[in-house]
């Protein structure tokens, strides 16, 4: 991914073909169609596929991220405003005219990527890009937390070159024009000199004379792993759970980004889920619901809970078996809510029918 300073000079949201106002949701959806249709693994041997998707990937690395969406768009701004200069002799703001200005004043007091009084930063490692995978669980494993296999692919420093994208058995030098630092000083046609990512280089601050046949002299090569993540017990659908330090390796010791893992849990039959408690629904008998009885709940882990009804219990009541529910973040078990429905036979014996009769035979006698 490039550095801050760089990404005046990208229009990441045309690279995704979203608008500027795009929502987050929007353009993941764009992220993700793109990433799919030129991932390398799609297209083996396509250098050109293999460009796009690091192009994609970089773009989402910035507007698929709040914050450094945010960055981006006021640097963006910035860029405009400032790249044609001022007419001339209509000086700089607060100051007389052909007073120099230095851009990366602005832009690197804003977004750390350049210093004032000439100084300038040798380019920083990259911290590795965050990564964002799906996963589908049963509810049983929802509400008592599983490990999943997750087989990740992403851009990350290449194994052959060990990021610099030099061919083994040689190493890249420091860029001349730009003595290392990846930035240079132009005329933008204002008063303005303009600071922007060195044209040798393309902001690296080194020269790979020769590239590493795997990653091209790019230092990032696509890899593919699989690591194994912890979903915590009680976890809703549709949830997104950060993982610190499992996205996309850094280059030269920067620190990991980090993995969001968006899950989805299967419906069940049986069960269903209220706050941190779960429900079930059971039939009762008639007789039972009317002159007292007991039902066998089941529970989530497969075991079943006996409950006394009560004489005269009417249909649909809710019955609270405790910490007989899933297990909660903090280990404690919620409690299983059990409502009762009542059976109305579709079939009677010649006994069972005399019983009802005679039943509605006393009810309505009663009443008269």
């Amino acid at each position: 991914m490039s550095a801050p300073t760089d990404w005046a000079t990208k229009d990441f949201y045309a690279v995704l073909g979203v608008k500027k106002d795009a929502s987050a949701d929007e353009i993941k959806k764009a992220y993700r169609k793109l990433a799919r249709d030129n991932h390398p693994d799609s297209n083996p041997g396509n250098t050109q596929a293999e460009e796009r998707f690091k192009s994609i990937s970089e773009a989402y690395g910035v507007i698929g991220n709040a914050e450094k969406r945010k960055q981006y768009d006021e640097q963006r701004t910035l860029f405009g405003q400032f790249k044609g200069g001022f007419p001339p002799g209509g000086g700089a703001p607060g100051g007389a005219g052909g007073v120099d200005f230095d851009l990366s004043d602005i832009l690197g007091g804003i977004f750390g990527g350049g210093a004032r009084g000439g100084r300038r930063r040798s380019p920083q490692p990259r911290r590795g890009e965050d990564l964002e995978t799906e996963a589908s669980i049963s509810f049983r494993q929802s509400v008592e937390g599983v490990t999943l296999p997750l087989r990740l692919t992403s851009d990350e420093p290449c194994t052959t070159c060990h990021g610099t994208g030099a061919k083994p058995g040689s190493v890249p030098k420091v860029c001349g024009k730009c003595q290392g630092s990846g930035m240079q000083t132009g005329a933008s046609g204002g008063v303005f000199a303009m600071t922007e990512p060195c044209s040798q280089c393309r902001g690296r601050g080194l020269i790979v004379e020769h590239p590493c046949e795997v990653c091209t002299g790019s230092g990032r090569a696509p890899s593919s792993r699989t690591i194994n993540v912890k979903v915590p017990a009680g976890v809703k659908d549709g949830q997104r759970i950060r993982i610190r330090g499992k996205g996309g390796k850094g280059d030269a010791g920067a620190p990991a980004g980090d993995l969001f893992l968006v899950v989805h849990v299967e419906g069940d039959e049986r069960f269903g889920r209220k706050g941190d408690d779960l429900t079930v629904t059971v039939p009762v008998p008639f007789d039972d619901a009317v002159l007292g009885g007991e039902v066998i709940a089941p529970t989530i882990d497969g075991s079943s809970v006996r409950l006394k009804v009560p004489a005269g219990t009417p249909n649909g009541r809710t019955f609270r078996a405790r910490g007989k529910g899933g297990t909660k973040r903090d280990g404690s078990r919620g409690d299983l809510l059990v409502t009762l429905e009542i059976e109305v036979p579709s079939e009677l014996s010649g006994e069972q029918r005399a019983a009802v009769e005679a039943y509605r035979e006393a009810r309505v006698g009663g009443t008269s």
